[in-house]
């Protein structure tokens, strides 16, 4: 790991939030979420800045106590670390978050929209992005500046496609600077960006331009965001370099694909609330389980992965009564209509998997909408197939997560629009994720593969996540840094 420095992270969801108590005090309680976890370990060895947002009355509460400046927290293994959140007025978050970031940004990432059918953009999209999305940006831009001007030679760390726009409006401020942005989620091809308004689109590519250094999964989002700045803004994009030159600056787009940290999680899934679940699975566990852990987001193909499993059923008459699905679905911005409805269709075609098929005594498919990371690290122990379909997907650390602490060798079949699958996938069961037929075979190739060949596979998935651990993610990323602040990433010649 690089030496101690000074960042700035900036994040949409924060490491901690604040409840009120009964008594009136004010107390922490750890941030949910795979970017809290993974940026962790920066907290315990560097000298962090962590700004996000304001998410309940509890934060505000504490933004008061605090004059809007930041705080010093603790994080679990006791490091220090200051925090600042950020206040958004409730319509301003509510266009920015439920309008902006994630049924319009999110969908075009990956690839969600029915372009026959939607969809329409009207002015209530383009008011929710003036007086949301950019409001929001702004705001997080001026609590930047004002850590900036009291560490001027901190690197900011921004992540996520909530905060596109933060970058161009610091760069204007502290041109200097040195900025990095990570993006979690798939950076689609070209053509789909034009299914945004210009004003948007363009907005979005010379915000992330105006870093020094921009992170992908996968090289696949890494070749697309290096077209799409070719196509969108006109950059000058050298391929072989891999850097786009736009605005006068140079600016390095890398692949880093995130990971987990195998010791925590080996500890985790002996945990006495893991080990109670496990319990409760084996005690109604069939001979084959199949296992999907998703959250109920549109991209996740959940749906379709039901609907590959009534096949299954159906082609198997033999395994009825032998195989259950458990799914575990954590339910996902219910506040948004696409998500909403997306639920109740995950519930439909569960209920069809077991009016079909169920018998006395059996119930084919197990599903379980609730946030519970105990069971799901539980069900990772026992699977017999891990089902991970989905549509599009920035990396995915569940087919990360569940072979590091599987005890049945277990097979994971995976879709080849994961970015996991670039590292995983030549000891996976590759499917399309829009082909149920072929997943269906999958699952029963899974099941009926040899005890050899079941167990290469997982030991070639383990050794791989030990090798590629989210410290050696951390790394590169300061390691890109450091080039940034000593490299040819400053202003060029237009």
């Amino acid at each position: 790991m690089p030496g101690r420095r000074k960042l700035i992270i900036v994040s949409n969801r924060g490491p901690v939030g604040y409840t009120l108590g009964h008594d009136g005090e004010l107390a922490a309680r750890r941030g949910g979420g795979g970017l809290v976890t993974a940026l962790r370990s920066l907290v315990s060895h560097h000298d962090v800045t962590w700004i996000a947002s304001v998410m309940s009355e509890g934060d505000r509460l504490m933004v008061e106590r605090h004059d809007g400046h930041a705080w010093e927290e603790r994080a679990r293994d006791g490091s220090e670390y200051r925090l600042r959140l950020v206040w958004h007025p409730l319509q301003a978050y509510d266009w920015y978050y439920n309008v902006v970031a994630n049924p319009v940004l999110w969908f075009a990432q990956h690839y969600l929209w029915d372009l026959a059918a939607s969809p329409d953009w009207d002015h209530g999209l383009h008011n929710a992005w003036h007086n949301g999305y950019l409001a929001v940006n702004a705001n997080f831009a001026s609590a930047v500046l004002s850590e900036l001007e009291r560490e001027p030679d901190a690197a900011v760390f921004f992540h996520d496609y909530h905060l596109y726009v933060v970058p161009r409006l610091v760069r204007e401020r502290a041109p200097q600077a040195t900025l990095a942005h990570f993006v979690h989620i798939p950076w689609p091809q070209a053509d789909y960006w034009r299914v945004l308004p210009e004003e948007i689109r363009r907005a979005v590519h010379e915000g992330m331009l105006a870093n020094d250094v921009v992170g992908f999964h996968t090289e696949r989002w890494r070749r697309n965001f290096l077209r799409s700045c070719e196509d969108i803004v006109e950059a000058r994009v050298d391929y072989d370099a891999s850097e786009v030159v736009h605005g006068g600056r140079r600016v390095a787009a890398n692949a880093r694909p995130i990971s987990v940290d195998p010791p925590e999680f080996e500890e985790l899934s002996e945990s006495d609330a893991v080990l109670s679940e496990e319990a409760t699975i084996l005690s109604s566990r069939r001979d084959y389980l199949v296992l999907r852990v998703d959250r109920t987001d549109p991209s996740k193909n959940v749906v379709r992965g039901l609907r590959a499993y009534e096949l299954f059923l159906e082609a198997h008459p033999e395994l009825h009564g032998r195989v259950q699905m458990l799914a575990l679905l954590d339910p996902s911005r219910q506040d948004i209509p696409e998500y909403a409805e997306y639920l109740a269709a995950i519930q439909r075609a569960a209920r069809t998997v077991n009016d079909r098929f169920q018998q006395p005594g059996w119930v084919p498919l197990d599903l379980q909408i609730a946030d519970n990371f105990a069971q799901s690290v539980a069900a990772y122990k026992q699977f017999d197939v891990l089902l991970v379909n989905a549509i599009f997907d920035g990396l995915n650390l569940v087919a990360k997560e569940a072979p590091l602490v599987n005890e049945r060798d277990g097979v994971l079949v995976l879709s080849e629009n994961t970015g996991v699958h670039e590292e995983l996938g030549d000891w996976a069961l590759t499917v399309n994720p829009f082909d149920v037929a072929g997943q269906a075979e999958a699952i029963f190739s899974a099941l009926t593969m040899s005890a050899e060949e079941r167990r290469r596979r997982i030991e070639a998935i383990r050794t791989t996540v030990r090798e590629h651990d989210i410290g050696r993610w951390i790394a590169d990323q300061l390691a890109d840094l450091e080039r940034a602040d000593t490299g040819p990433m400053a202003a060029v010649e237009a």
